[in-house]
């Protein structure tokens, strides 16, 4: 498979083997996954997440449903169905499965080894396109911050993020960091601000974990800070990943990305959505009342998991028994509130005319 960084592999008995995110960054470990009831799992506890690898696990979750049913079709089919439904709101999950299973129709009458070969090939091949769409996003995404630093005569340039979108979430360079890693290898003075990302802490845990590896200079911050930063013109762009968005540029995003885009409107902030086209859902042309939003269950806000003074790893309760918690896991920033949306075609506006003309040929 291609790629110089992606968090899940092939076994030698072509099994998928995932990073644990959920250990990050205090541990870590694999998972190797050998059927549809392990990806169903993997997918939602969240031992795999961002959108795109959503997406490449879950075609390989048909690869390993085939293999589990012996090249059944109508098993096969509802294998897929069953996966589909492991998430609701990352739009790339949906697609990578039925990408796989329209070849899995094509090919159904191949002897069963070859019909299985078959749609393994194609779960890499989603991968591997997944990394020249990474490739092509970092492109544009830096000379985006090298225009704007020769616009507003920069030396240095200092990034918000929300969430993870490395290549924890897609292969290679992931989305939005993607111009992050780009710019840094350009030799761009480059400082990260880092939201936190309650509930599950992907900024603190991951992004801040990637950045760290790849010697990129980021700060750690709660997630209420972000506004503060740009009244203070501490920040230059802020760019987010995406789970899915609208034909009229309407984007899904981890809960908080709304209110990020709140303040860099007020601001005057150029506010970036970096994805694949894989996340587009063209049949959407209003996110806020359209897009199903995850709600996902208490435990993951009334418990932490960290380290304590003696360095064990530990989970920790945070608030107390009887108080209810409520876990939306995305949030809609409207299209209004986009600078550009940056995609492995290029950047365009956040409006139907701009994504019509660019990606008429995905309606």
């Amino acid at each position: 498979m291609k790629g110089r960084y992606r968090p899940f592999w092939l076994d030698e008995s072509d099994n998928l083997v995932v990073l644990d995110q959920r250990l990050l960054p205090f541990e870590e470990k694999s998972v190797t996954i050998t059927n549809v009831e392990e990806t169903i799992e993997a997918i939602s506890n969240m031992t795999v997440r961002g959108a795109g690898v959503i997406g490449n696990v879950a075609g390989f979750g048909v690869y390993l449903g085939a293999r589990e049913c012996r090249g059944d079709i109508s098993k096969l089919a509802k294998f897929a169905e069953d996966i589909k439904e492991s998430r609701p709101t990352a739009v790339n999950l949906s697609w990578a499965v039925d990408r796989v299973m329209d070849l899995a129709y094509k090919k159904r009458k191949l002897k069963e080894e070859e019909f299985i070969e078959a749609l393994k090939n194609e779960a890499i091949a989603i991968a591997d396109e997944d990394c020249l769409c990474s490739e092509n996003i970092a492109q544009f995404g830096a000379d985006i911050i090298e225009e704007i630093m020769l616009s507003r005569g920069l030396d240095s340039f200092n990034v918000l993020t929300h969430c993870n979108a490395g290549w924890l979430a897609i292969v290679d360079s992931g989305s939005a960091l993607a111009p992050i890693y780009e710019a840094h290898k350009r030799g761009i003075k480059i400082h990260v601000w880092v939201d936190e990302t309650r509930p599950r802490n992907q900024g603190a845990n991951l992004t801040a974990w990637e950045l760290l590896k790849a010697g990129i200079d980021h700060t750690v911050v709660v997630d209420n800070v972000g506004g503060h930063l740009m009244q203070q013109g501490m920040v230059d762009m802020v760019i987010t990943g995406a789970d899915r968005v609208t034909r009229n540029g309407d984007s899904a995003n981890k809960i908080g990305t709304y209110l990020k885009a709140l303040s860099a409107y007020d601001n005057n902030i150029p506010f970036y959505i970096a994805f694949p086209s894989s996340t587009f859902d063209l049949s959407i042309l209003n996110g806020v009342e359209e897009i199903p939003i995850e709600v996902r269950g208490e435990d993951e806000v009334k418990f932490l998991r960290g380290v304590d003074s003696s360095g064990e790893v530990k989970e920790f309760q945070i608030i107390q028994d009887g108080s209810l918690a409520l876990n939306y896991g995305f949030d809609v920033t409207p299209a209004r509130l986009i600078t550009g949306l940056i995609t492995e075609r290029g950047d365009c506006r956040a409006n139907i005319d701009s994504i019509e003309k660019m990606f008429g040929d995905l309606l």
